[in-house]
């Protein structure tokens, strides 16, 4: 007998002037998790999601390019929901923030009641000027994204990331990234293998880890420090290889010791130990997507000596390389 799930409730928030496709997109995203494949496949559907629009005041709006969307509500007459995803709009001037005034408190409200709320674009400023990112991780679209940092310094912002998640707080980067944050959620709250399934039936890749398309999420605490930044994004793009920290320490205009001083103050971590977790990470997601050799997966990351790679991994992730694919 096929196991039956209780749907989820998803709240879409329309602005004005935003961009319709980060609603739209998530909505069919959503829909599609457990209907869409499985029909396909001539499986029975299992709909994982119930989605509801609101509006501040429940009247339809304008997109930035003069599409008109009506929600099924204001967002006062919302009732209990398990997930609220603010849509994106353009650049967040004064006055287009006071005009959507009512969106920040709400949420702040929603999110001490227990709700997960998430941010596509630009719209994730409503979780920032609801203060519900001060001393939390989150990214945005990399046009916005220094404005965004002088309007709320106490957020750690890693825009180099298409996604972030912390406490129950999702965002994600530009506008295209919102099927990716919806592919994210669908992960989290319905297991990989929906959103596989959901990610296929919509001809849509899994998330990508960057902006840049190329970097692994960067591992270190959040800080200041551009140069060892810099450095941090050349050991995700040379993982592979063993990079000394000579080349490091020339990349950043440095002398050797005053280097490690610097990385080790801003990261937490020593550049080798650094380098180690992000091939452990590399390591992580290839199991997790069902490589079954453990040896390739050493290759891959770096490691000629199997050995010596199932006792990294096991170091920096608690458990075998076998186990965590097992998982």
């Amino acid at each position: 007998m096929t196991e039956r799930h209780d749907k989820l409730d998803v709240a879409v928030v329309l602005v004005n002037e935003g961009y319709a496709s980060t609603a739209v997109g998530p909505i069919e995203v959503f829909c599609a998790a457990g209907t869409m494949w499985n029909e396909m496949c001539g499986a029975d559907s299992e709909p994982r999601f119930r989605v509801t629009t609101a509006s501040i005041d429940g009247t339809p709006v304008q997109s930035a390019y003069g599409l008109n969307i009506a929600p099924d509500r204001a967002i006062a007459d919302l009732g209990p929901v398990d997930l609220i995803m603010v849509s994106a709009s353009g650049p967040v001037p004064d006055e287009w923030m006071a005009r959507h005034a009512a969106i920040p408190p709400w949420l702040a409200e929603r999110y001490r009641s227990g709700t997960r709320i998430a941010g596509v674009c630009s719209g994730v400023a409503f979780l920032a000027e609801a203060g519900l990112l001060d001393g939390r991780r989150a990214t945005t679209h990399w046009g916005v994204a220094e404005s965004f940092r002088r309007r709320y310094p106490d957020v750690y912002w890693e825009t180099d990331l298409l996604i972030t998640e912390d406490a129950g707080l999702y965002c994600s980067g530009g506008v295209n990234a919102a099927s990716d944050l919806s592919l994210h959620l669908v992960e989290r709250l319905c297991g990989r293998e929906v959103a596989i399934e959901c990610s296929k039936a919509l001809l849509l890749d899994m998330p990508r880890p960057s902006q840049s398309g190329y970097a692994l999420l960067p591992l270190a605490r959040p800080h200041d420090d551009e140069k060892v930044r810099n450095a941090e994004h050349h050991l995700s793009r040379h993982f592979g290889r063993d990079v000394p920290v000579e080349e490091l320490a020339d990349l950043a205009g440095m002398s050797r010791r005053n280097f490690v001083r610097r990385f080790n103050e801003a990261t937490g971590q020593m550049p080798g130990v650094y380098q180690q977790m992000l091939r452990v990470a590399a390591a992580r997601k290839m199991l997790e997507d069902g490589a079954p050799s453990i040896e390739q997966v050493g290759l891959s990351v770096g490691y000629e000596d199997v050995a010596f790679f199932r006792c990294i991994f096991k170091r920096h992730s608690g458990v075998t390389p076998s186990a965590y694919r097992d998982r």
